[in-house]
């Protein structure tokens, strides 16, 4: 299919500074790719800010150039456009895999120095398709551009969304829907599927290249350590760690944890079925295909480190020339994960609850509460956000004599901070937000913009989003959500 015929734009004013280091990998690990042509490309939406961190100026382009852009219809110069190999254990069953609706454009250098992934998600068919379109629906584009920026503006580790462009073409699912194309920016999207691909093509100087490239990439520090493959793990291990916990600190469920879809960079990636918890309880699944409630919230962290063991797995013949040995080395540094996940979210749980120093039965205080939420069904996130404000209702479930001596001694363990009263629970306003892109508002923000091209829902919510540990006049709406029992997610594939 042909696009509108157009006359050549020029992106050079952009600011684009495109390099191509991924395709200098063995050629096993990608292939060439080039988008598709669409009929009507049309801008849905551009993230000004991320472009402003790039170092990408947006004010001299017009709409039809940023439509062609970003639907991949003209490329900007010094790109070399490709789709990465990579396997993946998927609900624990091994496949593999690659990009097969995605096409990274390049990678771009921003003025602080740092390379960053810019690719397209939904450009079409590639070498590792599998008898899919390679194609994708507004829908699903729009969910992962609302909810990657509600994660970044929580200090989250995450890929973002600079743009999404509706293609003026059907995708058939399980019935027609609007097409879309979305830019996607990554620290890197090398994945531990990647290493698993590498591992299994039986050419070790590919898993030597990878290995290599990653650590120039994210630990450029390491590259003349003698043992820098045993250190690169163990820092991925220690990222996963935290990144796992600060997902738990905001009641977040990734909802498809596969391998393919854990990033050596420590970013959340790949947000299909994934939604924040309402209601707290560490059993909740959103995802409609996970019937064992295999990457449940409170299951996280054991999906993280089973997860990890792919990686030392795959890893193994570069730690030590003896096997033994390497298992070994790899197994010490997987058992330090549970105490290393636990560490962070402790820690994060006692910033939650107003503590700045540490005791050691701070821990039964913080799974008190979590139990005691449990079984009263209340919202995780207005729990916390209720107990920072210093002022709780006197009925209700905050009237629960039960709760109350938990209070109580709450209130004992503050007093020995040797803070002020307000300090504390000013502290505790900067990490309990106020406001999540709660699964309610999200539906409708998509709805308004699928069914009917109104996109002000979705720009009303990603202005409260931008600022969540605010109080914001005029966006109470988003600040709470009506009954959505039995929510259900979809990967969008």
């Amino acid at each position: 299919m042909e696009s509108i015929n157009v006359k050549p734009f020029d992106f050079g004013s952009m600011g684009w500074r495109l390099e191509n280091t991924y395709s200098m990998l063995p050629a096993m690990l990608h292939a060439e790719a080039s988008p598709i042509q669409v009929r009507q490309p049309k801008v849905a939406v551009l993230n000004h800010d991320l472009a402003q961190d790039l170092g990408l100026d947006f004010g001299n382009i017009g709409e039809e150039a940023f439509a062609h852009l970003f639907s991949g219809q003209q490329l900007p110069e010094g790109s070399k456009p490709l789709a990465q190999a990579y396997a993946g254990h998927q609900f624990g069953g091994f496949t593999m895999l690659g990009d097969g609706r995605a096409i990274l454009m390049g990678e771009h250098r921003s003025p602080s120095g740092a390379l960053w992934d810019i690719q397209f998600k939904g450009s079409g068919p590639t070498r590792f398709s599998r008898r899919g379109d390679g194609r994708a629906a507004l829908g699903p584009m729009l969910r992962e551009y609302i909810i990657s920026e509600a994660m970044h503006a929580l200090g989250i580790p995450t890929t973002r969304s600079l743009a999404v462009v509706t293609t003026g073409e059907p995708v058939f699912r399980e019935t027609a829907l609007r097409g879309a194309i979305l830019t996607r920016v990554a620290a890197s999207h090398i994945r531990v599927g990647t290493f698993e691909y590498a591992a299994r093509v039986e050419d070790q100087n590919v898993l030597n290249a990878l290995v290599e490239y990653s650590i120039s990439r994210h630990e450029p520090d390491l590259e003349k350590e003698s043992d820098r493959y045993l250190q690169f793990l163990a820092r991925v291990i220690n990222r996963q760690a935290d990144l796992v916990a600060r997902w738990q600190l905001v009641g977040f469920v990734h909802g498809v944890m596969n391998t393919d879809n854990m990033a050596i960079s420590g970013e959340t990636i790949d947000y299909g079925p994934c939604a924040f918890m309402d209601v707290y309880n560490p059993d909740t699944v959103f995802s409609s295909i996970d019937h064992a409630g295999r990457y449940a919230f409170g299951n996280q962290p054991r999906i993280a480190q089973w997860n990890l063991a792919r990686l030392a797995e795959s890893m193994l013949p570069l730690l030590d020339s003896e096997e033994e040995k390497s298992i070994g080395l790899a197994t010490e540094l997987l058992r330090k994960f549970p105490e290393l996940h636990e560490q962070y979210w402790l820690n994060g749980m006692r910033k939650k609850l107003g503590m700045t120093t540490a005791e050691d039965a701070d821990l039964e205080l913080v799974q008190w509460l979590l139990n005691w939420m449990e079984l009263a069904q209340l919202d995780y996130t207005q729990t916390f956000r209720d107990l920072s404000m210093n002022v709780l209702p006197k009925e209700g479930p905050f009237a629960d004599p039960k709760f109350l001596d938990w209070h109580g001694r709450w209130c004992e363990r503050l007093q020995r901070e040797n803070l002020p009263r307000e300090d504390l629970f000013a502290g505790m306003k900067k990490v309990n937000p106020a406001v999540i892109a709660r699964n309610y508002h999200v539906e409708q923000a998509l709805r308004a913009a699928t069914d009917h091209e109104d996109y002000s829902v979705m720009d009303a919510l990603l202005k409260c989003l931008s600022k969540p540990f605010e109080e914001q006049p005029g966006y109470e709406k988003f600040h709470s959500t009506p009954p959505f029992p039995g929510y259900r997610t979809f990967c969008g594939t």
